[in-house]
């Protein structure tokens, strides 16, 4: 979805930064490998605020990939361009996940972006804003198809800014009971398989949402690999 902007960047290899990888290096080692087929000279930086996990990781340095210690301040030589922060903020209040997307959105490239966002154990559910540095831009849904039984089960996995906003009376849970609603319609499409279905009930909740239908957030293209996007204005607080 990235990759036009990480090819078209401007001013020399453009950096990429995955904040919190973890226990293990292979998260971010696996980025790196992807981008660069992106963009043979993309640089990746790995940052964690554990010492040992920095420590860990150096071996594995490579030119173009590097892992340093730091946290939401983003201790990198120069703003990236995109910053990828799966899993980071769960352990933070409402409150506190504001304040550490302003931080990030303070330190990154003005025409860059921030994947926000949270996935269980396994992969099978996630969702995740695109931030920018004017602010939050959209929420994107994503599922296996084998991983839940209605929309609304994504719901464990809402950015930590709407985790708690998902009840009657805030829009967020509006969208997914609609969603929800959508689904049980097209269960007829069933028949034909999950993706069938999920398509169907895409293009059904656009009628009312705005669901992002074209690319390259959305469209068919898009929904037959289990997402859905729509703009964060859509279902802010």
């Amino acid at each position: 979805m990235y990759g036009p902007m990480l090819r078209s960047s401007p001013a020399g290899p453009p950096l990429v930064v995955d904040l919190g990888y973890g226990a293990s290096h292979i998260t971010t080692y696996e980025l790196f490998t992807r981008l660069r087929r992106v963009h043979r000279a993309v640089e990746v930086v790995g940052v964690e605020i554990d010492p040992e996990r920095v420590a860990a990781a150096k071996p594995y340095e490579r030119e173009g990939l590097s892992f340093v210690r730091g946290g939401f301040e983003l201790p990198v030589p120069r703003c990236p361009l995109v910053v990828r922060a799966f899993n980071v903020l769960r352990q933070y209040g409402e409150a506190a996940a504001w304040e550490h997307w302003e931080l990030m959105r303070s330190r990154i490239d003005p025409a860059g972006v921030i994947v926000e966002g949270t996935c269980s154990e396994v992969g099978h559910r996630a969702a995740w804003v695109a931030l920018g540095a004017e602010g939050p831009r959209t929420l994107t849904f994503s599922a296996r198809f084998t991983g839940f039984e209605r929309p609304s089960d994504l719901a464990e996995r809402l950015p930590k800014t709407l985790i708690h906003r998902n009840v009657p009376g805030e829009r967020v849970h509006a969208f997914l009971s609609d969603w929800d609603r959508a689904w049980a319609t097209c269960a007829p499409y069933g028949s034909y398989g999950s993706r069938q279905r999920w398509i169907k009930a895409a293009e059904l909740l656009a009628q009312d949402w705005p669901v992002a239908t074209t690319p390259p957030d959305g469209g068919r293209a898009r929904w037959r690999l289990g997402e859905l996007t729509l703009p964060w204005k859509a279902v802010s607080p």
